[in-house]
């Protein structure tokens, strides 16, 4: 199994290669957060396609994680985020999303501080 520092760099050379700018600190503690799952295969990706996966980032990520209040606007930062990294791409990682959505939304303060 690859390491963390392994598996964060792949992470990274993704948000590279798509030519987005990112907070190293920020983007290792958002993956940090997302434990074991990173090198799970299936866990490690987000499936913009299956409805059922973005109701779990909306409740489990967005609302109870980063303490938002449901709403449209959530649902929106979702589709921002999945039209962002490119309908054509199937290897949305699941650290690279979650550090775009908490960026879009302002939400940094919950894994860093300022």
């Amino acid at each position: 199994m690859p390491t963390f520092e392994e598996t964060s760099a792949a992470f990274k050379k993704e948000m590279n290669n798509l030519g987005i700018f990112y907070h190293e600190e920020l983007y290792d503690a958002i993956t940090k957060y997302l434990g074991p799952s990173i090198h799970d295969k299936d866990a490690a990706l987000v499936a913009c396609s299956d409805p059922d996966e973005l109701k779990t980032i909306k409740n489990n990520f967005l609302i109870g994680k980063l303490g938002l209040e449901d709403g449209p606007q959530l649902d929106a930062a979702i589709q921002e985020i999945c039209g962002g990294l490119g309908s054509s791409n199937t290897k949305k990682h699941r650290a690279s999303f979650y550090y775009l959505l908490t960026a879009i939304l302002n939400k940094e303060s919950v894994f860093i501080d300022a």
